[in-house]
C-alpha cells in the first residue's frame, strides 16, 4: 500500500503511514513483547494477504472475538486493508449471544481467542462461517503462509461501511451499529487532538479493543505516533506498577478502574510524575473520584462521553482547557449537539434544564444493520441521533449527564436518578465503589437500592450509609436498602451493569 500523507479515508492507512514515517518507533507494548510500527504494518499486511487468499471480497464481514493482544490489533487493521468490514465483538458474550451476532451481520470469518473458542465452539455450527482462525499458533501459521505482503489498494469512499459494533442489548437482542470508515478515523483523530496526544506519549489502556472507547484510545495514540501499553485485563495493582515502570503519560479508563486503584494502599506510594493526563468515560460517577485522583497524580482527569452509535466519543475536554468539574466536556469537532424535551416534542430546552441529549454529524452511525425500524426510532428525519441520556447544557457548551432515561427510578410519583445517589454515596470515605439499582415495591412502585464495595479494613455499617444519605439527599431520593458486596457486575469495558445488580448472594441488607 503506497502512502504519501496521513490517513484520509480510514484506519487502513494508519500503519502504512506510520511505518513510512517512523518505522522503528515502538508502537505497542504487551506482555508478549514490544512491537514497532513497521512490525505491526507487516503483520497486518500478512493478515490482509491471508484473507484475500481465503477469498474475502470487498465489503464482507469478518468478526473479532478475543482478549486484547497484538494479534487482535493487527487483525483489525488487516481486515480493513483487505477491504473487509470489521465486526469487533464483546468478549464476555455467551455462545448463543455470539452466534446471534455472527448470524445477524452475516460474518464470513471469525478470528477468536483460544480460550474463547474452547468455551463457545459448539454454538458456531449454525452461523454460516466460511473460516475460523484462533488467535494463537493457528494465527501465526496463517500469517507465515500468506502469499503476498504487498496488498492491492482498495479504493473506498469515506462514507462506506467500515465496521459494525453491537450495542449491549439491554432490551432484546443487541443491534449492530454501522460505522463508516470516516466516522472511526475522525473519532480517533479528534479525540487524540482534544487530549493533546503526541509522539512522545506512552499511553496505558486495559480497555477492551472491541469497545469503541478502547479502539479510539489505542488507534488515536497510534495516529499521533505514540506508544500504547496494552493489557489483556485490568488489575489495579498491576496498573499502578506499570504507570511507574513504563513512565506512563496518559491513562485511559472507566470510573470503576479509578475507584479500584484509589482503594488500594499502593496508590499512595506510586510515582505518578510521568503522568500528564488521564481520561475517564463509560458512565456517570462522583466528582470525588476526580478530586482524589488529581490530588494524587497532579494531572487532570478528563471526563468524556460516547457510544457505539457515534463510533467512540461524542464529547470530551481539551487537555489545555480550564476544568469544568462534573461535565463530560464539549462536542467533538464537526458534531452538533442539543438538549431536547424528554417527551419527544420538537423543540429544545433552556440551558441548565434536563432533557434528552441528541447529536448530529459525520461521527453518527449509518444506521442499525438490517434493522431500519430501530434506525428510524433512533435517528430522526433531521439526522439527530437520540442518545437516551438525560443531560443539561450550560452557556459555555459543556454537557452534564444526569442519567440514562432507561435507568430512571419511578418511586412514589417522583423521578429518582441513580447517578445522583451514586455521586453522594461515593463521597463517603469508606466507599470504594457504589452502584444504585431498583427493586419493585408494593407501595412506591419502585425503590432505590445501593450496592456498595467498601474499602479495605472499613467498618462502616448500613445505618452509617443511610445516615450519610439522609444528611445529603431529599427523602424521596434516598436508597431504601443497602447491600455490602464483594464485587459488582460489569461489562468487558468495566462499566457497571445496573440492570444486573439483583440481590447479592452475600451482603448486608437494610429495609
Amino acid at each position: 500500500m503506497t502512502v504519501h500523507s496521513r490517513p484520509r479515508v480510514s484506519l487502513a492507512e494508519l500503519l502504512p503511514y506510520a511505518a513510512q514515517t517512523t518505522p522503528e518507533a515502538i508502537a505497542l507494548i504487551t506482555d508478549e513483547g514490544s512491537f514497532t510500527y513497521s512490525e505491526l504494518d507487516e503483520k497486518s499486511n500478512a493478515v490482509a494477504s491471508a484473507l484475500l487468499d481465503l477469498g474475502l471480497e470487498r465489503g464482507q464481514v469478518v468478526s473479532l472475538f478475543g482478549q486484547n493482544s497484538m494479534r487482535w490489533l493487527t487483525t483489525y487493521h488487516g481486515i480493513l486493508k483487505a477491504g473487509g468490514v470489521v465486526n469487533p465483538i464483546n468478549v464476555m458474550l455467551s455462545g448463543p449471544e455470539l452466534s446471534f451476532v455472527l448470524s445477524d451481520c452475516a460474518a464470513v470469518g471469525l478470528f477468536i481467542g483460544a480460550a474463547e473458542a474452547e468455551r463457545i465452539r459448539s454454538h458456531l455450527s449454525q452461523t454460516g462461517l466460511e473460516f475460523m482462525v484462533t488467535l494463537d499458533a493457528d494465527w501465526d501459521r496463517l500469517v507465515d503462509e500468506a502469499s503476498n505482503f504487498e496488498i492491492p489498494e482498495v479504493d473506498r469512499g469515506p462514507t462506506e461501511l467500515g465496521s459494525i459494533g453491537y450495542t449491549s442489548g439491554t432490551t432484546g437482542h443487541p443491534k449492530g451499529a454501522m460505522q463508516s470508515l470516516q466516522s472511526v478515523l475522525l473519532n480517533c483523530a479528534y479525540t487524540a487532538t482534544m487530549h493533546g496526544k503526541v509522539a512522545s506519549d506512552i499511553v496505558f489502556s486495559a480497555l477492551p479493543l472491541a469497545h469503541v472507547y478502547g479502539n479510539v484510545a489505542v488507534n488515536g495514540t497510534l495516529l499521533a505516533g505514540g506508544t500504547v501499553v496494552l493489557k489483556e485485563r485490568f488489575d489495579a495493582v498491576d496498573v499502578l506498577k506499570t504507570i511507574e515502570a513504563e513512565k506512563i503519560t496518559v491513562v485511559e479508563g472507566v470510573p470503576a478502574m479509578y475507584a479500584m486503584m484509589l482503594a488500594r494502599h499502593e496508590v499512595e506510594s506510586t510515582d505518578f510524575r510521568s503522568l500528564r493526563v488521564s481520561t475517564v468515560g463509560g458512565q456517570t460517577f462522583s466528582p470525588i473520584v476526580i478530586e482524589k485522583w488529581e490530588s494524587l497524580t497532579h494531572a487532570p482527569l478528563l471526563e468524556l462521553w460516547g457510544m457505539t452509535e457515534v463510533s467512540g466519543l461524542g464529547t470530551t475536554h481539551s487537555a489545555c482547557a480550564p476544568s469544568a468539574p462534573g461535565s463530560i466536556g464539549v462536542s467533538l469537532p464537526t458534531m452538533d449537539l442539543a438538549i431536547v424535551p424528554m417527551d419527544g416534542s420538537a423543540s429544545t430546552v433552556p440551558n441548565g434544564e434536563p432533557g434528552e441529549l441528541v447529536v448530529r454529524g459525520p461521527l453518527v452511525m449509518l444506521g442499525y444493520f438490517g434493522n431500519p425500524e430501530a434506525t428510524t426510532e433512533t435517528i430522526d428525519s433531521e439526522g439527530w441521533l437520540h442518545t437516551g441520556d438525560v443531560a443539561t447544557l450550560d452557556d459555555t457548551g459543556h454537557v452534564r449527564i444526569v442519567d440514562r432515561l432507561k435507568d430512571v427510578i419511578f418511586t412514589g410519583g417522583y423521578n429518582v436518578y441513580p447517578a445522583e445517589i451514586e455521586r453522594v454515596i461515593a463521597e463517603h470515605e469508606d466507599v470504594a465503589l457504589v452502584a444504585v439499582g431498583r427493586q419493585p415495591d408494593e407501595v412506591k412502585g419502585e425503590i432505590a437500592v445501593a450496592h456498595i464495595i467498601l474499602r479495605e479494613g472499613a467498618t462502616t455499617t448500613v445505618e452509617d450509609i443511610l445516615k450519610f444519605c439522609a444528611d445529603r439527599l431529599a427523602a424521596y431520593k434516598r436508597p431504601r436498602r443497602v447491600y455490602f458486596r464483594q464485587s459488582l457486575p460489569t461489562t468487558s469495558s468495566g462499566k457497571i451493569m445496573r440492570r444486573e445488580l439483583g440481590n447479592p448472594i452475600v451482603g448486608d441488607e437494610q429495609q
